[in-house]
């Protein structure tokens, strides 16, 4: 069977990805609005401590029981450090300090990340040449849309580029960590269940200390309204389909999620918001699409035995 990282994904696949995209690419939005009212370490573990409430009364209503065993916790604490905890406090910090596009492109890294972390870590997912220039062309993409007056401020705030770079390499070990629940046979939903309480159980004794909550202002309704759409849309939700394209498509195809959440983003405006769309976002989705092809592999493959039964019949 051909590796997971290697073959094409199949189209519910793609769906899958395009819809995590769109989960995530909330996020920023929902996170800006809490933001205003609420510090990173309080709204980050508001937006994993409600997830997890959400996941443990859907396996409650569906009848399966979180699973047990030092082992499993164990490795539920490891993905929650890695996939939430470190990722979610230093994106919540570091969009304290820069403007949110210049936060997508360095997010976007992920990928450029995911196949050198995969390379060097699995036998199953290595890196291949027409991966390596989809993911180097796919980035440039995502700094095209977003525009390079957004690249103006790069280098003024090292401190939080390097937060949002740290986060991308975490989220990039994180897929590679978060394979072994196949292997443990947790399925999708239990996964992302024990992954966020776990992620919560960490958060909680820090954010106690030093954000001390209780002596908050109230948040406003803007505010609420964006922590429940954090938790159960662009978490606990986003979890569940991370977990099951984990298990089914690999962590390096996975990751090209933070391509497409620009792409989401533009489209969503642009659909729901009516805001314009510029030749240079054009250009910007155009290298993105050009980039998931290359990595895809199906039309090159195409066009190579095409090129080479040409070149048989001439002979």
């Amino acid at each position: 069977m051909q590796p997971a990282a290697n073959r094409p994904m199949t189209p519910s696949e793609w769906g899958l990805l395009l819809g995590l995209s769109v989960l995530w690419g909330g996020s920023f939005f929902f996170v800006g609005i809490g933001l205003r009212a609420l510090p990173p370490l309080t709204l980050v573990l508001l937006r994993v401590g409600l997830a997890a409430a959400i996941l443990a009364l859907v396996l409650r209503v569906r009848g399966i029981p979180m699973p047990r065993g030092a082992s499993v916790w164990l490795a539920f604490l490891g993905a929650a450090f890695l996939n939430n905890a470190v990722p979610f406090c230093l994106i919540a910090w570091g969009q304290t300090h820069i403007a949110s596009g210049l936060a997508a492109i360095l997010n976007a890294t992920t990928p450029l990340f995911g196949v050198l972390v995969a390379h060097g870590l699995t036998d199953d997912e290595r890196l291949t040449g027409h991966r390596l220039a989809g993911v180097l062309a796919g980035l440039a993409g995502v700094a095209v849309m977003v525009g390079p007056s957004v690249l103006a401020g790069l280098g003024g705030e090292a401190l939080a580029q390097g937060a949002i770079l740290l986060a991308a390499l975490s989220y990039a070990f994180a897929g590679i960590y978060g394979r072994r629940f196949k292997r443990m046979g947790i399925p999708p939903l239990s996964a992302a269940a024990g992954q966020v309480t776990a992620a919560t159980m960490l958060l909680l004794p820090v954010a106690l200390a030093v954000d001390r909550p209780w002596t908050l202002a109230p948040p406003p309704a803007a505010a609420i309204a964006a922590v429940l759409g954090l938790a159960a849309l662009s978490t606990a939700l986003a979890y569940v389909i991370f977990f099951r394209l984990l298990a089914s498509a690999g962590a390096t195809n996975l990751m090209l999620v933070t391509f497409l959440i620009p792409v989401s983003a533009l489209l969503l405006g642009a659909l729901v918001l009516g805001e314009p769309v510029v030749p240079r976002q054009l250009l910007g989705m155009a290298l993105i699409g050009m980039g998931l092809v290359a990595i895809d592999g199906r039309l090159l493959r195409r066009r190579a035995g095409r090129s080479e039964a040409a070149a048989q019949g001439k002979s």
